[in-house]
């Protein structure tokens, strides 16, 4: 790695975006066209741009704001084959069948990985490294042994069970070993497939919005300056689809995760991948430094649905208990982050054609915790796809799938989101506006509607409608990352209301008129001079 580390920060930065510099991208102002449009610039996106580039199509790239600015540079980037939902429960969703193809699909995820690598030259720190499953006091007896079993029935031969993870610090016990799993710089690794496209002719165009897309025989994607992108075919790979209002969002649930990059003494850590059986579950890394006495071990969990958490801060905390206890000689933490995980109902991403759509439309989405090699698996089939190429994962991970099995999963999650509407009916009241610390935000209820207010650290409002413009949740403060998060479907928007993620496309509304009368003389004249 080539950081420094007293450079480093403790704010919501995530080590890759400190320590990488993307390169730069102009913002589309013209009308194109193209043979296929791929909207997302993760690596997702950037995995089946290049895909596709490699049969000689033409590839356009659009992306809301920056080249990895969104989940990939949020990552801790595991390519792994041990998944996080257990092969027997991926037996008990998809049968033993697909657990096999689940299994074949993610190890050859982590070969098409190394052979870009390989062919590109990329510079992105990859390492092989062993993964290593150990079960939590809390979780139920012979779990280790159900998985080893079903891992085996899958086709992962050469997992087995050890007697302990390689960790000094403590005694995992029994561990399942899972050899020679990938762990990289997710930002080094994107930058090298975005120069590469560029550099073989495709287009990338950054801060770019994506308001509709249109598929069919005439099929375009339109931004929010106007512009028109015509393709044969849309990939549409921003996490969650922005293109769907119900298809695939009634069958997954957004989840934010948290992590922390603490000092430890340089080969205190045994390299390797580390993951416990809790739910929510921990994951380990360790990267190493060039400069100092010291590594970097990254440390993840304590996930919680997202925007249904009053005091995130918490989750950092839990988090931080959970690292020291285990890794006592852990220093001081130099980046801490969040990140927005997807989780399907039946444990396997939605990757293909998009749902009640038309085929020439396609969307990679349901990371469930396993987002780099999900995104690689969209990439490999959806270039399949494009191509009229026969895929053997393609009705496993068909995102029209309707898992019956799941059917206990798929009616919690969604009476889970309807309790959200009762969001409506609870807020505090207008009034106590000026209980808002500076740089904070808090919803309130005046009337029937609900205002998201946020107050600058000089102590101007911004007042927005609390109201998602997807489906009409009330959005929630996050105080972590400072923005406004729903609790249905997960979108997100910053502190002063512009969508940072999907569903939704659109910003969240500036309050109308009768609102502001209700502020004092002071506060509405700040407001509107804003």
């Amino acid at each position: 790695m080539d950081f420094e580390i007293e450079q480093m920060q403790t704010e919501s930065l995530s080590l890759w975006m400190d320590t990488v510099e993307m390169p730069g991208n102009p913002t589309l102002t013209e009308n194109l066209k193209t043979d296929v449009c791929i909207v997302g610039g993760g690596l997702g996106g950037l995995t089946t741009a290049y895909l596709l580039m490699k049969e000689g199509k033409s590839v356009c790239v659009l992306e809301d704001s920056e080249i990895g600015s969104g989940q990939t540079g949020r990552t801790t980037a595991h390519f792994v084959t041990a998944l996080d939902d257990r092969y027997f429960d991926l037996e008990k969703y998809h049968g033993e069948s697909g657990a096999r193809l689940a299994a074949e699909s993610h190890r050859a995820a982590l070969e098409e990985v190394e052979n870009i690598i390989a062919k590109e030259k990329i510079e992105c720190d990859l390492e092989y490294v062993d993964g290593f499953l150990f079960a939590a006091a809390e979780s139920p007896p012979g779990v280790l042994n159900d998985e080893l079993l079903a891992a085996h029935r899958a086709g992962l031969s050469e997992v087995n069970m050890v007697s302990r993870a390689p960790l000094e610090s403590f005694n995992t016990g029994p561990a399942l070993c899972f050899p020679r799993q990938l762990q990289l710089n997710p930002l080094k690794y994107l930058k090298g497939l975005a120069e590469c496209l560029l550099k073989n002719g495709g287009k990338i165009y950054t801060n770019t919005h994506v308001l509709e897309v249109h598929g069919g025989k005439d099929a375009f994607v339109k931004t929010k300056n106007g512009n028109i992108v015509k393709a044969q075919s849309i990939v549409v790979a921003t996490n969650t689809p922005i293109n769907n209002l119900f298809a695939i969002h009634t069958k997954q649930a957004a989840y934010r995760t948290y992590v922390i990059a603490l000092l430890v003494p340089r080969g205190h850590v045994a390299k390797g991948l580390y993951w416990d059986t809790l739910d929510p579950y921990h994951y380990v890394r360790v990267e190493s430094s060039k400069s100092g006495t010291d590594d970097i071990l990254i440390v993840g969990g304590e996930d919680h649905k997202t925007g249904q958490n009053n005091k995130p801060e918490e989750s950092f905390s839990r988090l931080e208990k959970w690292t020291r206890e285990k890794f006592p000689l852990a220093k001081k933490i130099a980046y801490r982050w969040s990140g927005q995980v997807m989780e399907p109902v039946d444990g396997l991403g939605f990757l293909g054609h998009n749902p009640m759509d038309r085929n020439n439309v396609y969307v990679i989405t349901g990371d469930s915790g396993n987002g780099m090699t999900h995104c690689t698996i969209g990439g490999l089939l959806i270039a399949d796809q494009i191509m009229d190429i026969k895929n053997p994962w393609e009705r496993l991970y068909s995102p029209s799938r309707i898992s019956l099995r799941a059917t206990g999963t798929y009616l919690r999650e969604n009476a889970n989101m309807a309790a959200q509407f009762g969001d409506w009916f609870t807020g505090k009241q207008l009034e106590e506006l000026e209980d808002i610390s500076p740089g904070e935000g808090a919803v309130f209820r005046n009337g029937l509607k609900q205002v998201a207010a946020y107050k600058s650290k000089e102590g101007i409002l911004d007042l927005r409608s609390a109201v998602c413009p997807h489906l009409g949740c009330v959005v929630s403060w996050n105080s972590v990352e400072k923005s406004w998060d729903c609790p249905c479907h997960g979108s997100r928007f910053n502190c002063h209301g512009k969508v940072l993620e999907g569903p939704a496309v659109t910003d969240l509304k500036k309050v109308a008129e009768p609102v502001l009368n209700n502020l004092s003389l002071e506060r509405k004249v700040v407001y509107e001079n804003l």
